[in-house]
């Protein structure tokens, strides 16, 4: 055990795992992570969610959405973070980035169907600028390069079919810093939007599907992974199962590719599909890994590049998600009467409905019907989320899927916290809807090796792969400080060269325990 700010860290139920991927794992390839340090916004609503490293200062900027401001951490000791000061904010935080002494927060409008904004500030606090931006910007990155600052504007509607509906058109902007973060006008900003006439790869996978809405409108960005180059940006859509290309200097998208879909009942591709395997005590089941004639929509959140053999590879977190408004829910239980699976297909329908089996597991009613008639009744299953991390080229094609090994890997290292919400007391509550739920994503680079960082937003917790050979990862190390620190939303890494102690750091903020944990890397 480590002890730091006077809390006891811990790792919950560690145990030996089986996963192929692991016996593949060789010590000198093998890295640690271990808490060092935490620091805890407090309670009442959403105060660690993103946060960004300035090794210049050696500060962390946690985005505070709760109280409209950025914590600004001294983290010299990574042991010990304090908070040094805060930078309010004119509206709500959804993320923020550093550059050369420049922080950019995105910022929602109080009205999120309007256009958002960003602020950029030095790296005391002083207000150096604002420019407008499209609708809900979720997501802010500096390019490699530092000439641009790129913003995701997710452009989520406020619901459909009233006659209040609005959905504003998803979008990123593409922010010119030559002339300097204090110099900036709306000049400086332009708008990558999305059009029908855009080439499309796999576009049966491409889910356009919300109520009266355009292709514009319907597509999300949801985060942004930049080319070491820094001219392509890979645009995670993630409630449209795609991603957009984005050429950053001409400032338009110049694809969109459809991720396919994830067949459950292939061997490696199981899922626990029920949160009552024990018919007698609903949503307290067993675990049951198995295969199931369902479909996962990779649906993933973040995403994140590395170059490696002269060649670009893509690492997403498949996260799932789903739309539900005002006027429009697209979610449904398997076992529901009003989801009609097609007899011809599934002549083992009503055993599959039932609650130990399918019954309780969410899915979609805007896909899988009418595929092979034109019935209403479903001839495909399709779940949201893969329940894993994937690897893709630079076009989007898939290399590499962890096929059910967080599942698996949980199951046998830390089974109290099985598809929970972090805590033993929610033990299999999610395994109707998402699992584990990995959301995060980061990679870095230490000892001479590449490795993908994951973190679970549901399950807590980090899981570590050697990504060296995008064609052939393995499986590193499960960490999990849950329940002290619940629900990871961003990671950051910190290269040794960066580092405030010299070695490799991870920092994770959860958005439910609201705190800020620091993990130091070393070689196992």
């Amino acid at each position: 055990m480590r002890f730091a700010n006077a809390l006891i860290f811990f790792v919950l139920g560690i145990a030996v795992m089986t996963s192929p991927h692991e016996a593949l794992a060789k010590n000198d390839k093998a890295i640690t992570l271990t808490p060092i340090g935490r620091y805890s916004a407090g309670s009442g609503g959403t105060r660690s969610e993103i946060a960004a490293y300035d090794p210049a200062t050696r500060r962390v900027f946690a985005i505070n959405l709760a109280l409209l401001r950025v914590d600004v951490l001294d983290i010299s000791d990574p042991a010990t973070p304090v908070l040094e000061f805060m930078i309010p904010l004119a509206g709500a935080p959804n993320s923020v980035a550093i550059r050369d002494g420049v922080v950019a927060v995105a910022i929602e409008n109080a009205v999120k169907t309007s256009p958002g904004f960003v602020q950029f500030f030095t790296t005391s606090g002083l207000l150096l600028s604002v420019v407008t931006v499209g609708a809900l910007p979720d997501m802010i990155t500096f390019t490699p390069n530092g000439k641009y600052v790129l913003v995701a504007n997710e452009g989520e509607p406020n619901s459909y079919n009233q006659l209040t509906s609005v959905d504003p058109e998803g979008s990123v902007s593409i922010i010119d810093m030559t002339v300097g973060a204090a110099n900036l006008t709306q000049g400086d900003v332009r708008t990558a939007t999305f059009n029908n006439d855009m080439p499309k790869t796999n576009p049966s996978s491409i889910r356009n599907y919300g109520p009266n809405a355009t292709l514009a409108q319907d597509l999300e960005p949801e985060y942004i992974a930049v080319s070491h180059d820094s001219k392509t940006g890979w645009v995670t859509l993630q409630e449209n199962n795609a991603i957009a290309i984005l050429d950053i200097e001409k400032g338009a998208f110049t694809r969109l590719v459809g991720l396919g879909f994830k067949n459950h009942s292939l061997p490696g591709n199981g899922l626990d599909a029920s949160d009552s395997e024990i018919s007698s005590e609903p949503r307290r089941g067993t675990n049951n890994i198995a295969n199931w004639p369902v479909f996962g929509m990779y649906l993933p959140d973040a995403i994140d590049s590395y170059h490696v053999g002269g060649a670009t590879y893509l690492v997403l977190a498949n996260e799932g998600d789903t739309r539900n408004y005002l006027g429009f829910s697209e979610e449904i239980p398997v076992g529901d009467s009003g989801y009609v699976l097609d007899p011809a297909v599934f002549p083992n329908a009503s055993t599959l409905k039932l609650e130990p089996n399918l019954g309780r597991l969410t899915v979609t009613n805007m896909l899988g019907a009418k595929e092979i008639d034109s019935d209403a009744q479903f001839e495909r299953i399709f779940v949201p989320g893969a329940r894993s991390f994937s690897i893709r080229t630079a076009a989007g094609e898939l290399v590499f899927d962890s096929g059910d090994d967080f599942e698996k890997i949980i199951e046998a290292r830390a089974l109290a916290i099985f598809n929970s919400n972090g805590t033993p007391a929610s033990f299999d509550t999610r395994s109707d809807n998402k699992g584990p739920e990995p959301e995060a994503i980061v990679i870095g680079k230490a000892f001479g090796r590449t490795y993908a960082f994951i973190g679970l937003e549901r399950a807590g917790g980090i899981m570590i792969y050697d990504i060296s050979d995008p064609f052939a990862p393995f499986f590193i190390d499960y960490v999990s400080t849950s329940p002290v620190d619940i629900a990871p939303e961003g990671l950051v890494f910190i290269k040794e060269d960066d580092s405030p102690n010299g070695k490799a750091l991870l920092v994770l903020s959860h958005e439910v325990s609201n705190t800020t944990t620091i993990f130091e890397i070393n070689k196992k």
